[in-house]
């Protein structure tokens, strides 16, 4: 039961709901669905303490205690309220799918004015049986900071917690489905139970609000290694920095955070690691980013003070989270295809190495839909980041490929790969296209990393069944008469781009070179509504992140999008290669560029044409 995937999950119903990055949304028209939330935020990956609190029989028993073997989900719920008693028959079924995996089941009703037969009733209606704890269940949930009557949290064996949110899509304010489209705690628990993080970890539970005293943090005095750091460690830096990881050295043991631990607080206050670059929302304003890898306030602040201890306090070792297991095999479906670039590069040890383009041939006699894809490469440590464009048969015979070459990173792209992001999954509905007789194009920028290497990469494809309702495009929007003069610390360049057709945008990438400072996209519309859409203010070309919306944001045609970048060409940008050139626009990093990444989806009937 809690094996099967997001992408089969999916499978039935959704064919107006897209998902990205860990965000689902619907198109235009449809539902919403429940607002993802940053995990941080939600207290994701922390330990949750051993609270007590009495069952209805009167027995007086601690989260470990109602517990499985493999960990405890806690789910409110109501007798009154009426999407709480809309979930009541999938609670039914849940406790005994959790008995069944090892995972005990805890009901909590945050209502203290509910008690009585009505309780009783609406318990035994649906054929309830799991513990429940109804008077004294205000203080749990307050202690669990819940937030409504339809919230469930996911605990594994060490009461780390592991999601925290909706049970799923089917049932919300002001709207009902017939069966639900993502089940975000069932997808949580086969997370979970593979030893992986949740595709989505944190979302918001429609159901009746509850009006709980806030929390109380203990402060920071108490923090340790084993019961807060490895937390914070796990679920934001161990992605990357872990052994065959990206990153340069791993930071999966106490012995390696100790040795790093100056050196995290530095990246950390410098707000360099870990990489997100986008502005924070303004006060008041909801943060916009489903994958926005940020600390919280919270787990930043517990980091910091650790780090910055005398002592820095281990703690107790019996406190640790169970390890994560990482896999190289694909985070999509099996591929229904698997390309290689024809040779492997040789990526030496020291140095710096241009940009490498290779050409994949494909062979499809038809038009192919791609409802997933994946660039995979066979040594991720030496791979910076990776843009694939695609060269239908017309754009091959023009000049052997050679124009597209030199503009290749101009208009769109058709895959990306990124440190922690190397894939794209579109449910039933949505795919790419791939033209008959398409070739691949690949860019890939290596970086050696002390070691000599071979690396030849992979891209993997799973095929829509049948033709798309919409189709996803990537469109970029460059700015190519660049003029940025020699010794300029703050040189500004803007583009206005006249917007053709209504857009539906998904997720937004900068993309500048090294001596590219800040970044940023506003958007005006026909009746001169004003907004900025994406503020970067310290531009990284070490990470070439995109930003991806948790609800697609509709950009109405005759809208103008100005993209505005900020160069910085001095002595003072430690990674500009020649601060006496005049830099223009080029291929190389030593070069410039300035572009606007939007994905975007729309009808594949009548699709404009965005290219």
């Amino acid at each position: 039961m809690f094996s099967k995937t997001l992408t089969r999950t999916l499978g039935g119903a959704a064919s107006a709901l897209l998902c990205l990055a860990g965000a689902c949304f619907s198109a235009p028209g449809e539902p919403s669905e429940p607002p993802v939330l940053r995990a941080g935020d939600a207290g994701v990956g922390r330990q949750v303490e051993d609270l007590e609190f009495t069952l209805r029989d009167g027995r007086r028993l601690k989260l470990s205690e109602v517990a499985g073997r493999k960990g405890l989900v806690v789910a409110m719920t109501s007798s009154t309220c009426p999407v709480s008693k809309r979930y009541a028959p999938t609670l039914s079924r849940l406790q005994r799918e959790l008995s069944d995996a090892g995972i005990g089941f805890l009901l909590v009703n945050p209502f203290s004015s509910e008690k009585g037969q009505n309780v009783e009733a609406f318990l035994a209606d649906n054929r309830l049986e799991a513990p429940y704890v109804g008077e004294g269940g205000k203080l749990l949930a307050t202690a669990l900071r819940a937030s409504s009557t339809t919230e469930v949290l996911l605990l594994d064996a060490n009461r780390t917690l592991i999601y925290r949110g909706a049970v799923d899509d089917q049932h919300g304010l002001g709207y009902r489905r017939e069966a639900p489209r993502v089940e975000y705690l069932r997808d949580a628990v086969a997370a979970m139970l593979g030893g992986a993080r949740p595709r989505v970890a944190a979302t918001e539970a429609p159901g009746c609000d509850l009006d709980l005293p806030a929390e109380k943090r203990s402060g920071a005095g108490g923090v340790t290694y084993y019961k807060d750091v490895a937390r914070i460690i796990q679920q934001n830096c161990q992605q990357c920095h872990r052994d065959g990881g990206i990153a340069p050295f791993a930071l999966d043991d106490i012995d390696s955070v100790m040795d790093r631990a100056k050196t995290i607080r530095r990246v950390v206050e410098q707000g360099h690691m870990p990489p997100w670059f986008a502005a924070p929302a303004a006060f008041g304003m909801e943060n916009p980013w489903a994958n926005d890898r940020s600390l919280s306030a919270a787990d930043k602040a517990d980091l910091l003070a650790w780090a910055g201890s005398e002592d820095r306090p281990a703690g107790n070792a019996a406190d640790a989270p169970a390890p994560l297991h990482f896999t190289s095999n694909w985070s999509i479906p099996k591929p229904d295809l698997v390309l290689q670039i024809p040779k492997a590069f040789q990526i030496k040890a020291q140095g710096v190495m241009p940009y490498q383009f290779v050409r994949v041939q494909t062979s499809f006699s038809e038009d192919k839909w791609i409802s997933a894809l994946e660039i995979q490469p066979t040594e991720r440590s030496v791979v910076h980041h990776v843009i694939v464009h695609v060269e239908d048969k017309e754009e091959q015979r023009e000049d052997g490929g050679k124009r597209r070459r030199q503009q290749d990173a101009s208009t769109s792209f058709w895959a990306a790969y990124v440190p922690g992001n190397g894939g794209r999954i579109y449910p039933a509905g949505f795919a790419r296209k791939l033209p008959a007789g398409a070739s691949l194009l690949f860019q890939i920028h290596y970086s050696p990393n002390g070691k000599a290497v071979q690396e030849q990469m992979r891209l993997g494809l799973v095929f829509a069944k049948g033709e798309p309702e919409f189709e996803v495009q990537a469109v970029g929007v460059p700015k190519r008469d660049l003029n940025i003069p020699p010794g300029a610390a703050n040189h500004r360049e803007t583009l206005e781009w006249a917007v053709p057709a209504d857009l539906n945008v998904t997720s937004l990438m900068p993309h500048m070179h090294v001596r590219g400072k800040a970044f940023k996209m506003e958007v005006t519309d026909a009746e001169g509504r004003y907004e900025t859409v994406l503020d970067i203010p310290h531009y990284d070309f070490n990470w070439q992140l995109s930003y991806d919306f948790k609800q697609p944001r509709r950009i109405p045609k005759g809208s103008r999008l100005r993209i505005t970048g900020v160069f910085d060409n001095s002595e003072a940008n430690k990674s500009n290669p020649d601060p006496s050139k005049l830099v223009k626009w080029g291929m190389q990093s030593f070069d410039e560029m300035l572009i606007g990444y939007m994905e975007v989806f729309s009808p594949l009937k009548g699709a404009p044409q965005l290219r």
